[in-house]
């Protein structure tokens, strides 16, 4: 028996694993990433950088480049995020107005941008002009109904072609009048800008764990956009994006969604000097009575977030489960000619939904031509265009109620055949045109019951006769505020986002207690969100960090393997060759396996990826020689004792996880789980006194939960 190191140029070829060779530390699609690996693997790259910063000058710049990489890629981020969201803003409101007309003067302006160059326009008539032309006026000199319908198919992901695509499609799809928004996709528009941005840099392109950092300082630059609300960004990102959210994190999201507002600030695609087209400012206080209808409409908010996430759920499970599934594009012809049909007649779902929005947000000011502010005036009043007090409603408010009841209802069942359709969807501007709608009615029944009986209790100690007592548009924004609250399950985000769309501290409280309202209400039919719901439909393993597990159970109930079923799968340090690996990967799926001491004494020492052992076991065949299939495969410092005539033997300590998590048997399967969502794992190996006993991997922790809360654990997985 001889020591292998002795064989003649045998100690370079067994060591060749000690340098990094190609793919090593990537992960197969729909797999999940191992966050205490890539956290490891960023500290080890960054002490080597900070060691050679030392060397000579050149490294010492290369070390700071590196330092600033990050922000590098958030300013870009921020830029193309916000450049991408003007082109899209200024497209979208191009080809909405499309379908009804166009500009003779020059073909790429909007109906308003149109009205603007002519000099012909009145203010009586604001809103038409000669320059502006409908189709129907230019075809046939009269008006008739027509519709111009419009829907593409794609599948998301990350890459620059979906970036492209994404972008194009969304104005189309947003454009057609469809029950959507474009605020949801944006996002998925500036996590493709990250992804992008992040494959420049190695730091980002090869440790999948900091390349997330990146992509949820996107998800808040995406928001920021949306909604013109910067730091709304970054609390969404934080509360419902992100699963791990570092505080470098947080002040790189900030400065993101700082150069996105800034970038679409500077394109100014809506012609206001503002980021949304729905921006508010309001002129009078709220006041204390008014909190029991804002609580009324955080109720209706819940019920509504409660009836939708069922029903588009079960409609979505139908097309999955049924023949639909494999019509998409018949899907969407058909719900956009349905769309088009029974929306064309009322306008207030002819109209683009972020119009209908900003119309229903909107104080009646002076100026207002609206039919929601067809009050009657008196002759007499001389107050300022800011402060026009409480007047009885007109015939056109009566008319223009009617049509909201109607398109609040149409909006209602539409939207939920609408989302999860193969299309780029948002839910965001229709769950806010919902709410907004049924609060712009609460608020019109107030303001009039106040005017007419100011005189009762309620109302007599804040609203005077001739007084600006009750603001229509606000109630419409608490409304929306309060479905979208009830749809999604978010908070302090949601009040921080429409906060910064009415640029004022002073409606936080009634914001505040709709959206708390309205989660408390969804809560109590259901903890699942609408996109925590979708998730559990497709099987994905995500581990919401808000679910909670009081059972008393333990590792030893959960591991694998249990009783009766064959043994754990395990490699050993120095006694198995090439072949037996090989046969072993080749007759199971596993995703990695525990390497052990030997078979008899299951004494624990690491852990192997199954996607790095092929990739090494492929390398060492192609770059050295001697590897053979009864090449005995060793992870320890030393290579083992062998005769003489042995082939190479092949080392593959560099690809061992030294440093597995582990648990005990007895570990309360509350506390795996709390660590399973803190730390990220991917597994965790089960041992008694360092005895290797089985293994815990996501899946297992949610096939548990889900058997716990008696519903069928097989459904977690990738369907």
């Amino acid at each position: 028996m001889v020591h292998a190191g002795a064989m003649s140029g045998s100690g370079n070829l067994m060591d060749f694993l000690d340098e990094p060779f190609p793919d090593v530390g990537t992960y197969e699609d729909f797999h999940t990433i191992d966050w205490l690996r890539e956290k490891s693997r960023d500290t080890d790259r960054h002490r080597k950088i900070t060691s050679k910063s030392k060397e000579s000058v050149w490294e010492f710049i290369k070390s700071l480049l590196d330092a600033w990489s990050g922000w590098v890629v958030m300013l870009l981020i921020g830029l193309l995020a916000g450049t991408l969201a003007g082109v899209i803003d200024l497209a979208v409101d191009w080809m909405t107005d499309l379908k009804e007309g166009v500009c003779l003067s020059a073909f790429w302006y909007s109906h308003e941008q149109c009205c603007w160059t002519s000099n012909e326009t009145t203010f009586e008539d604001r809103d038409k002009c000669p320059l502006w032309q409908k189709w129907s006026e230019l075809l046939v000199n009269q008006s008739e109904i027509k519709t111009i319908l419009s829907g593409f198919i794609i599948r998301g992901y990350l890459g620059k072609w979906t970036l492209l695509i994404k972008t194009v499609t969304l104005v189309l799809v947003v454009s057609s009048g469809l029950s959507l928004g474009k605020e949801g996709p944006l996002v998925h528009v500036a996590c493709c800008c990250g992804n992008f941005f992040s494959s420049l840099f190695s730091k980002y392109s090869k440790n999948e764990g900091k390349r997330r950092e990146v992509l949820s300082a996107a998800a808040a630059a995406g928001v920021s956009v949306a909604f013109g609300a910067p730091i709304g960004g970054v609390l969404f990102s934080l509360e419902e994006v992100s699963y791990y959210f570092p505080l470098k994190t947080l002040w790189r999201s900030f400065f993101a969604a700082l150069v996105a507002a800034f970038t679409l600030r500077s394109i100014n695609p809506f012609g206001n000097s503002r980021l949304v087209l729905f921006y508010v400012e309001y002129h009078t206080p709220w006041y204390m009575a008014e909190l029991f209808p804002f609580i009324l409409l955080g109720v209706f908010g819940g019920l509504w977030g409660t009836l939708f996430t069922r029903c588009n759920i079960a409609w979505c499970r139908r097309r999955k489960t049924t023949r639909l599934g494999k019509y998409p594009v018949l899907e969407v012809i058909v719900v956009t000619a349905i769309t088009a049909i029974i929306a064309y007649p009322n306008p207030y779902t002819r109209q683009s939904t972020s119009e209908l929005i900003s119309e229903l947000f909107n104080d009646c000011g002076a100026l207002e031509s609206s039919q929601l502010c067809d009050y009657i005036n008196d002759p007499n009043m001389t107050r300022p265009v800011d402060d026009i007090p409480d007047r009885p409603a007109g015939v056109g408010v009566y008319t223009a109620m009617w049509q909201l009841a109607l398109a609040l209802i149409f909006k209602i069942v539409i939207t939920i055949f609408t989302f999860g359709m193969k299309i780029p969807s948002g839910l965001f501007i229709p769950s806010m045109a919902v709410g907004a709608m049924a609060g712009r009615m609460v608020g019109i029944g107030v303001e009039q019951l106040a005017y007419h009986h100011h005189d009762w209790i309620i109302f007599r100690n804040w609203c005077r006769p001739g007084a600006d007592c009750v603001t229509p548009g606000l109630y419409a924004m608490v409304g929306a505020a309060a479905c979208l609250g009830g749809v999604t399950r978010m908070t302090v985000s949601l009040v921080v986002i429409m906060f910064e769309l009415t640029g004022g501290l002073e409606y936080i409280v009634p914001l505040m207690a709709a959206a708390v309202t309205s989660k408390w209400v969804a809560d109590a039919f259901g903890k699942e969100g609408i996109y925590e719901a979708h998730i559990h439909l497709n099987g994905y393993p995500f581990l919401d960090v808000k679910d909670e597990f009081t059972h008393r159970t333990l590792a030893t109930d959960v591991m694998r393997p249990r009783r009766g079923e064959p043994p754990l799968s395990v490699l050993t340090q120095d006694s198995m060759t090439v072949e037996d690996v090989e046969t072993l990967i080749k007759e199971t799926d596993y995703n990695g396996f525990p390497v052990v001491v030997s078979r008899d004494s299951e004494r624990l020492i690491g852990f192997a990826q199954r996607r790095e052992l092929i990739l090494a076991i492929k390398n060492a065949r192609q770059r050295q020689e001697g590897i053979v299939s009864n090449s005995i495969m060793y992870f320890t410092e030393e290579p083992p004792e062998l005769p003489a005539n042995s082939p190479h033997p092949l080392k593959l300590r560099r690809i061992l996880n030294l440093s597995p998590f582990t648990v005990t048997d007895h570990t309360p399967m509350e506390t795996v789980v709390d660590i399973f969502r803190k730390l990220g794992l991917r597994q965790c190996l089960v041992t008694r006194s360092g005895r290797l006993l089985g293994i815990i991997t996501k899946k297992d922790v949610l096939r548990h939960m889900a058997q716990m809360a008696n519903q069928d654990p097989e459904s977690i997985m990738f369907n």
